[in-house]
């Protein structure tokens, strides 16, 4: 082999490297129910992750949440809600009592992860590795937001509590994700 070519090898082989070690798939979260879920089963799928809490005004998203999973699970769309008592004190006190009131008042059948500590020197990587991401702005500063991940994990774009996730912009993403196999 000429020097030429394995220099190539070693910057590509490099930079797959890092793409990897750099992206989504290296974080997991524990489910409601105590299993770990690891985002890189989702490799070659879409996902948007939505931190949420039980008694905050944007609640009701949960609804639009679980359309939108509905619309789309059969293009291979995976939703993680990720409860989390961070902003306002607005998450019920346990597991079992988030499950209960998701799956009552919502009927959720996407993946929700355990209450989840976001903010702080004990925050979960992923929510540090957003602000690596996309910088400030993108960190969650209240409940709802919302955080799409591509097929290949990277994160292409996050939304604001206010974002609803039925809204034309959330959907031609979703659908943008969807379509670029």
């Amino acid at each position: 082999m000429n020097k030429t070519l394995i220099f190539f090898l070693i910057i590509t082989g490099i930079s797959m490297i890092n793409k990897v070690s750099a992206n989504a798939y290296k974080y997991s979260f524990t489910s409601i129910d105590g299993k770990i879920i690891n985002l890189k089963e989702f490799m070659g799928k879409p996902i948007l992750l939505v931190n949420t809490a039980s008694l905050c005004g944007f609640t009701n998203q949960y609804e639009d949440i679980e359309s939108l999973y509905n619309e789309y699970k059969a293009n291979d769309l995976i939703v993680l809600g990720i409860p989390s008592n961070d902003f306002g004190n607005q998450e019920l006190s346990s597991n079992d009592k988030v499950k209960e009131f998701c799956t009552t008042n919502f009927n959720i059948n996407f993946l929700l992860t355990e209450i989840t500590k976001i903010k702080g020197q004990n925050g979960h990587p992923f929510f540090k590795w957003v602000k690596e991401e996309a910088g400030f702005l993108a960190f969650p500063k209240w409940n709802f937001y919302k955080y799409l991940v591509n097929r290949e994990g990277e994160l292409v774009s996050w939304y604001s509590s206010t974002t609803n996730p039925m809204s034309k912009k959330m959907k031609t993403e979703v659908k943008r994700l969807i379509d670029n196999k």
